[in-house]
């Protein structure tokens, strides 16, 4: 597969700061809102948001992990069993703003999953999302985000990867297209 790079950590830290500010224009000083990362991948992102977001209100922002292995569609259907990773929300949803957080929503099935599991702790007033990188086209399911990092339009067998330097060694969002001489 061929690499190029659509985002560099530059690029990656201006979309963050605009993505801030954005939620703050929504949400002000987060009294009565909450960001949640969808394991595994958009926990990297909210882990960004917090850091950034508290840098520029001067308090607290209340952030949770969610893991939706076992609200997937395709959860019986794979040939190896799913390791499920860890949700970290030790506090009340019940009335409150959520944000679900992922770094590329791409079919919609992972939102999906993640709405499933966000409603079996209770239920908020309001749920919004933000994606990193939306890949637009290709939906399964009639699923748009309301804070979009980058859109890239890409073919079905295209992929893309967000890289963060605690994890890869990089921050960095990569488009992989098969080899045309293949």
């Amino acid at each position: 597969m061929e690499k190029q790079i659509i985002l560099n950590k530059r690029h990656i830290d201006l979309t963050l700061k605009r993505l801030c500010y954005q939620l703050i224009e929504s949400h002000n000083d987060f009294s009565n809102a909450i960001i949640i990362g969808l394991q595994p991948r958009g926990i990297h992102v909210v882990t960004r948001l917090k850091k950034q977001l508290e840098e520029i209100l001067g308090k607290e922002v209340i952030c949770g992990n969610l893991d939706i292995t076992f609200y997937r569609d395709d959860f019986r259907r794979r040939e190896k069993p799913l390791i499920p990773s860890a949700t970290n929300i030790d506090f009340v949803i019940e009335g409150k703003n959520i944000i679900i957080v992922d770094d590329v929503l791409f079919t919609g099935r992972t939102i999906r999953a993640g709405l499933d599991a966000l409603l079996a702790f209770g239920r908020p007033a309001r749920v919004e999302l933000l994606a990193f990188i939306d890949r637009r086209f290709n939906r399964d399911l009639p699923i748009q985000a309301d804070y979009i990092g980058k859109t890239v339009d890409t073919l079905s067998e295209e992929r893309v990867s967000v890289e963060w330097s605690e994890t890869e060694g990089e921050d960095k969002v990569i488009l992989f297209t098969p080899d045309s001489n293949e």
